[in-house]
């Protein structure tokens, strides 16, 4: 796995004509080295790996970075940098812009003279986009988790219930059952607050007759799973009940549509173009997927502008809504990955109008 995705990482240092590169994302890192630990950056040659870190990790680091000659560094990290790139001879040294911010910049063109420093914006995140089947077992786990903790939660939604206690209990669930974590923090927003896309859980309580809208998902082994689902507590209105199955049909849709070789400006438009069919497409003010995968959102983007052609091996959510001002608001999600013919489905919890009482 590593080496496959090192072999990645050295084209494209052919393709920038660059020596180098220092990698200091902390999930960029993961990906390519295995390495967990909070602290350190790679610094990859044609001809090396280093995984350069301080001394709390001195014995983690090498078990999980096996493919990596592991260095400690001293009070400087740069100086160390500094070193085994002149040992290299590297003259060219490529450096991740999008996670850099200008005072490092500034701080590395003084510590690293002599080097040309080379922006290689997304190099790594390029070789994410297509995920392998080791990174797709372990989201699918994390989507059965998210699945799971639906099921879970149902029984607690009720009239008088806070959308904070829920959205707790969810959280404990999922990390009861693996998850390092939830994937981001979760939403849980009843009545006139469903109308808001990341209404994040609230001292709100829960009312009879209207949406709680459930946004969630687990973190689980380095990936993200992303799940929406609305329910109703009550009776449901004709209007809860027309812009609920309107979403559905818009999701549904897209889901029977989105296929690789099409852009995700495509994608998009195909839940986009059901909605405002209906009328509503003013009240679908956000794209209709993102990636996902080490993080929450990733490239692609479903959506208006989304340029990047879908191929087999990509994971993107696929979320159409409709949201109300002062009524309430509809989102349904899953998670899918593009395959050879179409895609498939990663979550697959009950999508019908679920009522509550």
């Amino acid at each position: 796995m590593t080496n496959n995705r090192l072999a990645g990482i050295r084209s494209k240092l052919s393709q920038m004509d660059a020596d180098g590169i220092l990698i200091t994302s902390s999930v960029n890192r993961r990906y390519l080295s295995g390495f967990t630990g909070s602290a350190g950056v790679l610094l990859i040659t044609q001809a090396h790996n280093w995984l350069i870190t301080d001394f709390r990790y001195m014995s983690q680091a090498p078990l999980q970075a096996t493919s990596f000659t592991v260095v400690e560094h001293g009070q400087n990290m740069l100086d160390t940098v500094k070193e085994l790139a002149s040992s290299a001879g590297i003259r060219k040294l490529a450096f991740e812009e999008d996670h850099v911010v200008y005072r490092e910049y500034a701080s590395w063109t003084k510590q690293l003279e002599g080097i040309q420093l080379v922006p290689a914006a997304g190099a790594v995140e390029e070789l994410r986009l297509i995920k392998d089947e080791a990174e797709l077992a372990v989201m699918k786990e994390a989507a059965v988790l998210a699945d799971h903790t639906y099921a879970h939660i149902l029984s607690f939604i009720k009239t008088g219930a806070k959308e904070l206690d829920i959205a707790l209990e969810m959280e404990m669930y999922m990390r009861s059952k693996g998850a390092t974590s939830s994937s981001f923090e979760t939403i849980v927003a009843s009545g006139e607050r469903s109308a808001l896309p990341h209404g994040v859980a609230s001292e709100r309580i829960i009312g009879r007759n209207e949406f709680v809208k459930l946004d969630f998902g687990a973190y689980y082994k380095g990936y993200c799973s992303d799940i929406t689902r609305t329910v109703v507590v009550g009776t449901p209105t004709d209007k809860h009940k027309e812009i609920y199955a309107i979403v559905l049909e818009a999701q549904m849709t897209a889901l029977a549509g989105i296929k690789p070789g099409m852009t995700g400006r495509d994608a998009d438009s195909l839940a986009r173009e059901v909605i405002a069919r209906y009328g509503y497409g003013d009240y679908f003010g956000h794209g209709t997927g993102h990636g996902l995968g080490m993080e929450i959102h990733e490239a692609p983007r479903l959506s208006k502008t989304g340029n990047v052609v879908l191929q087999p091996g990509m994971t993107v959510t696929v979320e159409p809504g409709i949201y109300l001002p002062g009524f309430g608001g509809v989102r349904i999600e899953d998670d899918i990955v593009i395959t050879e013919t179409g895609n498939m489905l990663l979550t697959s919890s009950p999508k019908e109008l679920t009522i509550l009482e």
